[in-house]
């Protein structure tokens, strides 16, 4: 079979009044991929993010606000591709590592997972920091497998590996989108990532958001080594 190329690449995330950076990350995605990726947002917004989608030539598929979880997950459905790549629509990925992720799946793997730890994540708050090492080092235990960053927004994946798995949660999605594939035996690889400082405000309160996500990777660890 012949390598993926970019024409075979959807790039989704959910977006929610992300005005202050979705301009430049889908910018980035079309100097990337010299426009051959598509490009699909979930949009929740109430400022003008779904207009500067559309003028970047962005798919934008509007919903009411139902949380990350549920935007990413219909991104991710909509995607008409073979290779589906997330990101974050703030400006915090480096949209320059695509053609590492598109590599990677080329060399065989199911999902490629940007890994931002362990690089230092030094533009991510001290306290966000603890609790990805945290729920790095749990998710570990439950899968018996390294992990090294479970709740990147980052990741590849062959679309085949979206459709064949029924996901269940909402702000815990990003940890249940590697945990899940990593249990059942997929070829699932980390690469190491630059993590940039975000533009515009967080929308995720650390406590609350950090108690849910904690939440998710101990249930699909439990069900996961239940199946």
């Amino acid at each position: 079979m012949s390598e993926y190329t970019f024409d075979d690449v959807t790039v989704v995330m959910g977006t929610f009044n992300e005005a202050a950076a979705i301009g430049t990350v889908l910018d980035d995605i079309e100097r990337v991929t010299s426009g051959r990726a598509s490009v699909v947002c979930v949009d929740s917004s109430s400022d003008r993010t779904p207009e500067i989608a559309r003028e970047k030539g962005a798919r934008v598929i509007e919903q009411e606000p139902q949380g990350y979880g549920v935007a990413v997950e219909r991104a991710l459905r909509a995607a008409d591709r073979p290779i589906v790549v997330t990101t974050d629509c703030d400006d915090t990925y480096p949209m320059e590592r695509l053609p590492d992720f598109l590599a990677a799946i080329n060399g065989g793997a199911d999902v490629v997972s940007g890994d931002r730890l362990s690089r230092g994540a030094e533009t991510m708050p001290r306290f966000n920091q603890f609790g990805n090492h945290l729920f790095a080092a749990v998710a570990s235990l439950l899968v018996g497998r390294r992990i090294r960053d479970t709740t990147t927004g980052m990741r590849a994946y062959r679309k085949s590996v979206i459709e064949d798995i029924e996901w269940t949660e909402n702000t815990g999605l990003s940890a249940e989108l590697l945990l899940r594939p990593l249990c059942r035996g997929y070829d699932v690889r980390e690469i190491d990532i630059d993590y940039r400082e975000r533009a515009g405000e967080t929308t995720l309160d650390p406590i609350s958001g950090g108690a849910e996500i904690a939440g998710s990777i101990l249930r699909v660890g439990v069900q996961e080594r239940l199946r």
